[in-house]
């Protein structure tokens, strides 16, 4: 059951917490597409001072701080003064896609005087979230000379969803197939006059003819709002996994500038003994994160084997750095709903606006153990957070999350958390105002600890 005193302090939302999800918004609206958030993140770790690197260029000594983009991912680390060889991480990882629907190639379809957008679905969305809505288009448009630039449209889409007069049986069971249903309109005309990539090249400012690939989803374009009895509720499109990407760039950013800081006032040598700390976002997790920007992938093992080499590292001693590190794995996680309470672990039931979720596993579905279970209650406790654990229904499913692969990959020990949400894999989320920040407070702790 809910803690109801750790609830009643969760209620208790600070002017911070607003100013938190307020941002968390902006975030959203401006990462429409892994791409986007990518790109999203570097702007902001190079605006509080990060340098960013290129993968086929050779990376400066440490110390300092620094971030990496490989397509729609990012990694990002401050090395301290005093770090050697054999100094650990403290990692934490989330993602930067969302369920959606990706364009096909030749996207301009249609029928019946309607122009339509050919799509496949991306993920595991919830198809009947996206009905009726305003939505757009954005992600990556690759030039035959090999150039990449980003692309998003105004609201251009809609799934139309048919009228009750036409379906009388609507109300006891909607199905949709998700080849005939799911095309979006974006207009009226003949699919031979017109051009969807056309309109794509035009808000990247790039000739339609140059475009020699993409990679385009479809996305949301309501603002989050934050509504309900005493603001509690947040709504907001792509708060998995973009809820934990924000919490950990605010937390970074937030730790690289106390260290800053601390030398300007003369604290000694900034690191302290401290490990590296180092937020990993990555792509392709909705669809099995096996791809080279993915979980599965070898981006992060690379950026720690470079990271580690320009401190003189063996490979001896990656492994006892390793041995000294710790993976926080963020993704977002279930509420108990009142309308589908049998859907969940009669003893533990989170709610939102209670704080974030340890998430917990026999099947090693989620990393946690006992050791990272220890790690994230005395994390919490020092940084005055109130947390709560899930676990599955033994009858339902259970999702998976980057930290068993980020476990089995490194052999980093893995803990797994996330706020917790309703409407998961809809076009819009809903979690507990509060949440998000509580998140980063922790993510904070983490990174200084």
């Amino acid at each position: 059951m809910v803690d109801q005193q750790a609830l009643n302090a969760a209620r208790d939302v600070e002017p911070t917490a607003l100013d938190h999800v307020e941002d968390l918004a902006a975030f959203v609206a401006a990462s429409p597409s892994s791409y986007h958030a990518a790109a999203e993140g570097a702007r902001r770790l190079a605006a509080a001072g990060f340098t960013g690197l290129d993968e086929a260029a050779d990376w400066p000594a440490p110390p300092g701080r620094y971030f990496v983009v490989r397509d729609g991912a990012l990694v990002a680390w401050v090395t301290p003064e005093d770090a050697g060889p054999r100094t650990g991480f403290h990692l934490l990882g989330s993602h930067t896609d969302s369920p959606s629907f990706k364009l096909k190639p030749r996207p301009t379809t249609g029928a019946h005087g309607w122009l339509q957008a050919g799509v496949e679905v991306y993920g595991g969305p919830l198809l009947n979230s996206w009905l009726d809505r305003e939505l757009l288009l954005a992600g990556r448009l690759v030039l035959r000379d090999g150039t990449e630039v980003l692309t998003r449209t105004d609201p251009l889409l809609r799934f139309p969803q048919l009228a009750i007069h036409l379906d009388r049986q609507v109300n006891e069971g909607l199905t949709l197939d998700k080849q005939r249903h799911m095309n979006p309109v974006w207009g009226t005309g003949a699919p031979a006059q017109e051009d969807l990539l056309g309109v794509l090249a035009a808000a990247a400012g790039v000739a339609a003819a140059d475009i020699g690939g993409y990679d385009v989803v479809v996305a949301d374009s309501q603002a989050g709002a934050v509504f309900g009895h005493e603001q509690a509720f947040f709504a907001c499109g792509r708060l998995d996994n973009l809820s934990s990407m924000h919490a950990s760039l605010v937390a970074l950013i937030e730790h690289a500038e106390s260290f800053a800081g601390a030398a300007a006032e003369g604290a000694g040598e900034p690191g302290g003994g401290r490990r590296i700390a180092m937020l990993a976002a990555f792509d392709h997790e909705e669809i099995g994160s096996a791809s080279r920007s993915g979980a599965s992938g070898p981006f992060l093992q690379e950026v720690l084997e470079r990271v580690s080499g320009g401190l003189g590292a063996t490979a001896a001693d990656r492994y006892r750095a390793y041995a000294d590190s710790v993976c926080i794995s963020a993704d977002a996680g279930h509420s108990i709903h009142p309308n589908y309470p049998e859907r969940h672990d009669p003893a533990n039931q989170p709610l939102l606006g209670a704080g974030p979720l340890l998430k917990i596993n026999a099947n090693q579905r989620y990393a946690t153990d006992g050791v990272g279970a220890a790690l994230w209650a005395r994390l919490c406790g020092e940084t005055g957070v109130p947390y709560q654990e899930f676990v599955s229904n033994n009858v339902m499913p259970c999702g998976s999350t980057i930290g068993p692969l980020t476990a089995t990959r490194l052999g980093i020990r893995t803990v797994d958390v996330g706020i917790p949400l309703l409407s998961m894999h809809s076009a819009r989320e809903l979690c507990g105002v509060a949440d998000p920040w509580r998140l980063a407070r922790v993510a904070a702790g983490f990174f200084a600890a």
